[in-house]
């Protein structure tokens, strides 16, 4: 199965970053072929603030009922080119807060899957720049997985690789390969992104596949940075895929017999003796 991470550089303008994500993913089928497309983090946002949030927005809808613009397009998307299409995750309007939530659509344009962030992103970057996901955003309770072509995925986003036992859970739970759409601080990225994917992929012997965004955008005022630097690890750890600076998309190929290779050799999941 091939699979592309898609690298966007997108702003506070939801219309103009719908429009990135199109170009992109149109290069990407034409140049690569692949069977699964994912975005990145909040691709219909990054920047200019509360009221940028809000506005890009979009209540969920019931299975099969009719979403947002951003949501219509990841399900035009995967109908019009009969793939299947990890939306990176999108803001969810709920009842109290917002959310930071992926949707998946299979090759018939159906919602086969729903994950909401779980780990929020509160903390202090090491250039003394203060993040409060929390304020805005509620966070998930559930692990979620779904199968594509004989590979069960799973589910996490950005913050969530810095907690090792959940992607243990996503694995026991029968994943193979680990999606991690992302927005990594650049003060952050250039020491730990490639470091922790790496790592999650050889725990788990799963394939991780993380889609980020890139460049710079504005926050109240601020100018802040992105790490971009999306990429495919496999089973072993070993990066097999990787974007350069700027917008983009890599690809890889999906072995599964890699997996199973890494797998039986080092069976690490029944050799666990803690929790």
């Amino acid at each position: 199965m091939r699979v592309s991470v898609i690298q966007m550089n997108q702003g506070s303008d939801k219309a103009a970053n719908i429009a990135q994500a199109r170009r992109l993913i149109e290069a990407a089928l034409e140049a690569d072929r692949p069977r699964l497309l994912s975005l990145p983090e909040t691709w219909t946002n990054l920047g200019g603030g509360r009221e940028a949030r809000d506005a890009a927005a979009e209540a969920l809808p019931e299975p099969g009922g009719t979403g947002g613009p951003a949501y219509e397009f990841l399900r035009e998307a995967a109908r019009g080119a009969g793939v299947w299409v990890h939306g990176g995750s999108l803001i969810e309007r709920g009842a109290e807060k917002l959310h930071n939530t992926t949707v998946v659509f299979d090759p018939q344009g159906r919602e086969v899957a729903r994950y909401r962030k779980i780990h929020l992103f509160d903390i202090t970057g090491p250039d003394g720049t203060g993040y409060r996901e929390s304020a805005l955003y509620g966070g998930g309770e559930s692990l979620v997985t779904f199968d594509a072509e004989g590979t069960r995925f799973g589910l996490s986003i950005c913050y969530d690789m810095r907690f090792p036992e959940m992607y243990l859970a996503l694995r026991r739970a029968g994943a193979e390969a680990i999606l991690v759409p992302s927005n990594f601080t650049l003060m952050t990225g250039k020491d730990h992104w490639e470091v922790l994917l790496r790592a999650r992929a050889i725990e788990t012997q799963c394939w991780v596949i993380a889609a980020a965004s890139h460049g710079a955008y504005e926050e109240r005022g601020a100018t802040r940075q992105v790490y971009g630097h999306s990429l495919v690890a496999d089973p072993w750890g070993h990066v097999v895929a990787r974007c350069s600076d700027g917008t983009g998309w890599a690809t890889a190929r999906l072995d599964p017999a890699l997996t199973a290779r890494v797998r039986r050799d080092m069976p690490v999941l029944g050799h666990r003796k803690l929790a």
